[in-house]
C-alpha cells in the first residue's frame, strides 16, 4: 500500500484493539463455549482476518481486518493459558513455558515459510489463503475430540467487564512490559528493519523473525527444568539482561549478521517472562485464576496497543533502529519488580 512507518503502525494496531475488546468478554465466552469450539472457531476467525488483510487496499480495510482477528486472539490467549495452568496443576510439574514454546514455534515456521514464499514471489493472497486453510484444519484435527483438564479449586468470582489489577498483578504487569514490547517489536518490525537498514533480500529479512522465534522456542521448551532448579526470579533476571544486550545490538549494529544475533537475544530474553508471570497470576490466592490471568493479560497486552504506532512514529522520525530503544527504560522498570514473581513458586 506504500505506507510509511507511522501509517503502518497505526494500521497494525487493529489486532491489539480487537484483542483488548475480546479480553473484556473472554470470561463470559469461556463459560458459554467449550475449549474445542473456542479454538476451532477462533482459528477460523484469525485465518479469515489475515486473508482479509492480504486483500486490503487501504489502511482502513487493513485495520478492520486485523481487528476482526484480534477478537479471536484474546479468547484463545485466555483459554490456552487457563488450560496450561490446569494441566500443570494436574501433573504436578511445570509445563507453562513449554506450552508457550509452541507459540514461538508457530512464529518460527511463519518466518521461514513466509521468507521462502516471499523469495519465490508468490502473492501474499495465495500465501495467506493456503496457510489459513492448513492452520484451521490442523486445529480442528487436534481439538475435535479434546477433553479439557479439570479446573483448579479457586475462589468463585464473576469477572467484571474490566478487571481491576491488584498491586500484586501490577508488579507482574511491570515485569512483562519489556518482554511484550521486545516480542511485539520483533514480530512487527524485524523484517522491515533488515530491509530498510541493510537492504538484505527477503530470505534474510524473514530470517530475522524466524531466528527470534526459534531462539524463543528453544528457551521456552527447556526452561521449566531450569526454573525448578534456580527459581523464576533468577531466570527472569537473566532474561532481562539478554533483552538489554539484544536491544543495544539491534540499535547500534553495523552488520546484518550482528543484528541477527541481537534479535536472537531478544527472542531468548522475552521467552519465559510472560509465561512465568501468567503462572504467578494464576497462583495468587486473592481472586480466581481466571480473573487474575485476565487482569494481567488486559493490562500487559495494552503495550501491543501502543507499540505498533509508537514504534512506527519513532522509526519515521528518528529511524527504525531507535524505535527499539523504547525497550530500555521498561527493562529498568522490570528489574525493580522481580519480587512480583513470588507467586510463581510451586504451591
Amino acid at each position: 500500500m506504500g505506507l510509511g512507518e507511522g501509517a503502518l503502525g497505526l494500521a497494525l494496531v487493529g489486532l491489539p484493539i480487537g484483542l483488548q475488546i475480546s479480553l473484556l468478554i473472554a470470561d463470559r465466552v469461556l463459560r458459554r463455549y467449550s475449549v474445542r469450539f473456542v479454538m476451532i472457531a477462533g482459528m477460523a476467525m484469525i485465518a479469515m482476518s489475515y486473508v482479509g488483510a492480504a486483500f486490503a487496499s487501504t489502511p482502513v480495510e487493513f485495520f478492520f481486518s486485523l481487528l476482526f482477528g484480534g477478537l479471536a486472539v484474546g479468547a484463545i490467549e485466555v483459554v490456552l493459558n487457563l488450560e496450561a495452568d490446569r494441566v500443570e496443576n494436574k501433573l504436578g510439574y511445570r509445563i507453562m513455558n513449554r506450552a508457550h514454546a509452541f507459540w514461538s514455534l508457530g512464529f518460527f515456521g511463519t518466518g521461514i515459510l513466509g521468507a521462502v514464499v516471499s523469495q519465490l514471489n508468490i502473492s501474499v493472497q495465495i500465501h495467506f489463503i493456503c496457510f489459513g486453510i492448513v492452520a484451521v484444519l490442523v486445529t480442528a484435527i487436534i481439538f475435535i475430540k479434546y477433553q479439557p483438564a479439570p479446573q483448579r479449586s479457586s475462589l468463585p468470582e464473576d469477572k467484571p467487564m474490566f478487571v481491576r489489577p491488584t498491586h500484586a498483578v501490577m508488579m507482574l504487569v511491570y515485569l512483562t512490559l519489556p518482554a511484550m514490547l521486545a516480542e511485539g517489536s520483533a514480530i512487527d518490525w524485524s523484517v522491515i528493519y533488515m530491509r530498510d537498514v541493510f537492504d538484505t533480500p527477503p530470505i534474510i529479512n524473514g530470517l530475522a523473525l524466524a531466528l527470534t522465534a526459534f531462539c524463543q522456542f528453544l528457551a521456552r521448551y527447556f526452561a521449566d527444568g531450569y526454573v525448578d532448579k534456580y527459581g523464576p526470579r533468577k531466570i527472569v533476571k537473566n532474561c532481562l539482561w539478554l533483552l538489554f544486550i539484544g536491544s543495544l545490538i539491534v540499535i547500534f549494529s553495523p552488520y546484518w549478521v550482528l543484528s541477527l544475533l541481537g534479535f536472537a537475544f531478544l527472542g531468548i530474553g522475552s521467552s519465559v517472562i510472560f509465561p512465568l508471570a501468567m503462572s504467578a497470576a494464576a497462583q495468587l490466592k486473592d481472586r480466581s485464576a481466571a480473573v487474575n490471568i485476565a487482569a494481567l493479560a488486559q493490562v500487559s497486552f495494552f503495550v501491543f496497543l501502543a507499540a505498533p504506532p509508537l514504534l512506527g512514529l519513532v522509526a519515521e522520525q528518528a529511524g527504525i533502529r531507535h524505535a527499539f530503544s523504547i525497550c530500555l527504560p521498561l527493562i529498568l522498570l522490570a528489574f525493580f519488580n522481580l519480587k512480583g514473581l513470588t507467586g510463581a513458586q510451586k504451591n
